[in-house]
């Protein structure tokens, strides 16, 4: 689900001169290249060689060996016992504790839970980044075995996904607004339903706006729909983000989530109403 893009570019920042821990003085590669070996190795949980990582990095062997002695310097990568690398216990604290310490996610998380009890689907908490939405809180149900890829940090089309229309319905207000959001970029269709021109998007915004909740029929994942509503967890007139139940078709229909807005709106509580 998530798309991910690595960018060599043609020049990168001269690194510093540091001693390494042998005593000798190793010079860091830029800190595109040390940051594209970092987004990588997240995608290693068991781990990864310095031969494959040097394949799919696309850099020399020395300049990506280079770039884990710098991260793994600063806590953020480590090597085991097999010489493979992972991503270090530093980064991982960070990440956590400023994950945990987001005052939207210590609001938000309870409601997900209930969420995720009583749809027996995925609930989610996603924020707009550009063009973009931002997972930063999902809960899956207590049961069920099959449950979708969505990660925390992920990240998906926000003209494809409830989440996003709900965020996008509250900043865009117009065709021309719309128009220019889109630009010169065309929205990416993730499966047949997606909507995919200005006029569309803009039309679905315009009913989202009305009615007070934005729908995902099967637009950006196939075999899965959500239904989503606007947060104010950290502004009285602007929503922080949205929540959303997501929900496998063959298990809970879209008219089933349409149906039980009104209980998804009484469980997000204060949360669910701008206060003026």
């Amino acid at each position: 689900m998530e798309h991910r893009q690595l960018d060599e570019g043609t020049s990168a920042p001269v690194g510093e001169e540091v001693a390494g821990s042998d005593g000798d003085v190793s010079r860091l590669v830029g800190s595109d290249r040390v940051l594209a070996v970092l987004k990588e190795l997240a995608r290693y949980p068991d781990g990864v060689g310095l031969e494959e990582l040097t394949r799919v990095i696309g850099s020399p062997k020395p300049t990506v060996h280079r770039a884990l002695v710098a991260l793994r310097r600063a806590g953020l990568a480590d090597q085991g016992a097999r010489g493979r690398y992972v991503l270090g216990d530093e980064f991982l604290r960070m990440a956590f504790a400023h994950h945990e310490d987001r005052p939207e996610h210590v609001r938000v998380r309870p409601v997900l839970e209930a969420l995720a009890h009583r749809f027996g689907e995925t609930a989610h908490y996603a924020v707009l980044d550009g063009r973009e939405v931002v997972y930063r809180a999902k809960v899956d149900p207590p049961t069920g075995g099959v449950r979708l890829t969505s990660t925390v940090g992920g990240r998906n089309p926000a003209h494809a996904t409830g989440v996003g229309k709900t965020l996008l319905a509250h900043r865009l207000d117009t065709l021309a607004a719309v128009e220019a959001w889109i630009g010169d970029s065309p929205l990416e269709h993730r499966t047949p339903r997606t909507l995919c021109t200005a006029a569309d998007l803009y039309a679905d915004l315009r009913v989202t706006r009305d009615r007070g909740y934005a729908v995902d029929d099967q637009e950006n994942e196939p075999g899965v729909n959500c239904l989503s509503l606007p947060v104010y967890a950290t502004s009285p007139t602007a929503p922080s983000g949205a929540v959303s139940v997501s929900a496998l078709t063959y298990r809970t229909p879209l008219h089933s989530l349409v149906d039980a807005v009104d209980e998804i709106r009484a469980l997000l509580g204060p949360l669910a109403e701008p206060r003026r």
